[in-house]
């Protein structure tokens, strides 16, 4: 219903056109499904910590992530890191399965997005505790 709603008020903002054309008008970005690497439950928070570190150390050094600076990190319940070009990476602790969770986006490309999945993939390699992901991309 409120999904409903809100469509009506952009339709009324913006007479003349169609959803269409507002869906037209959204910016594209590419995004990967949620990716799960194994990971069992005793330390999944522990590599979460750690990979957090990791990344709030280089963007305290001014290092570059993905072959670019660091724009913004969002440490709530693991990590989400955002680049200049404004793709980004997360890595979280599954709240109820022996897992990660990983998932990458980029408003640039979908090659952007594959990059940042391997940039992401290569920090998680350096914890022997995470095993094969349940798909990827």
């Amino acid at each position: 219903m409120i999904f409903g709603m809100a469509v009506c008020d952009m339709l009324d903002r913006n007479p003349g056109k169609t959803m269409a054309d507002l869906r037209k008008a959204l910016p594209k970005t590419w995004g990967s499904p949620t990716m799960a690497p194994h990971c069992a439950d005793e330390v999944k928070y522990g590599i979460v910590d750690q990979v957090v570190k990791h990344f709030e150390t280089m963007k305290a050094k001014g290092e570059k992530f993905d072959g670019q600076p660091i724009r913004d990190l969002v440490t709530v319940n693991g990590v989400r890191v955002t680049v200049e070009d404004g793709t980004w990476g997360l890595v979280r602790a599954s709240s109820n399965k022996p897992e990660l969770v990983v998932v990458v986006e980029s408003p640039a490309s979908e090659a952007r997005m594959r990059e940042m999945f391997k940039s992401v993939d290569a920090v998680l390699r350096t914890h022997p505790e995470v095993g094969e992901y349940n798909q990827t991309i």
